[in-house]
């Protein structure tokens, strides 16, 4: 598989000086501090479950990891459609994916697209306000089925109650609620729901996210 290096390394040799610009532009990533990407990946990226945590990159270079992890799967969900497979997409944290321009609208074109070709995309955060700043999240709503609300600070109550047609009944669901209490929302209904998850089970030990609860584990 070709890398970085190897366009770079091509381009060098074309006598535009077109072909000597982007060299130079490229060069910072080829073989200076941003080289992160310029490697054959040692992941098996054939696995049936893939995780991409780009948590540890620096600023420079986070937007660039976002785009290539949002390519990548969108290589994967064209490979699995072409053997009839669902693939299913989880992204944590999206609302950072909609702070830049670049991911938004690859983000927006994943929503409208995926279905087609048998992907299956799920955003999760918990920064709402963040969320619904982007101009891109009305057409991901538009093409979103099925949304899952817990528990809401006051200011994303009131955004979300607007944004969503939420009554003041409804609301109240997701108002000073408790762990596994919230709303769900799909097509068009709106079901309240209570989930007491277990606590002495397996599963539960894998899933927590509680500090307290993960050092026990």
């Amino acid at each position: 598989m070709p890398i970085l290096g190897d366009l770079y390394d091509e381009l060098l040799k074309q006598p535009e000086p077109e072909a000597a610009r982007i060299a130079a532009a490229l060069e910072l990533y080829v073989s200076g501090s941003l080289n992160v990407f310029n490697h054959r990946t040692n992941v098996e990226l054939s696995n049936r479950l893939v995780c991409f945590d780009i948590k540890q990159l620096g600023k420079q270079l986070k937007k660039l990891g976002m785009l290539i992890v949002q390519d990548q799967v969108w290589n994967r969900v064209t490979v699995n459609r072409a053997e009839r497979k669902s693939t299913r997409y989880f992204m944590d944290e999206f609302h950072l994916l909609l702070k830049e321009e670049q991911t938004a609208a690859y983000s927006v074109e994943i929503w409208k697209r995926f279905r087609k070709w048998g992907g299956i995309p799920t955003a999760i955060t918990q920064n709402v306000k963040d969320l619904l700043a982007s101009r891109e999240v009305e057409n991901i709503f538009e093409n979103s089925d099925f949304v899952l609300m817990l528990n809401q600070a006051a200011g994303d109550r009131a955004i979300l109650a607007k944004q969503l047609n939420i009554s003041p009944q409804q609301m109240k669901y997701v108002t000073h609620t408790e762990a596994g209490e919230g709303l769900i929302f799909y097509g068009n209904v709106v079901l309240p729901f209570v989930d007491r998850f277990p606590k002495d089970t397996e599963l539960y030990r894998v899933m927590t996210t509680k500090p307290e609860e993960v050092g026990e584990a």
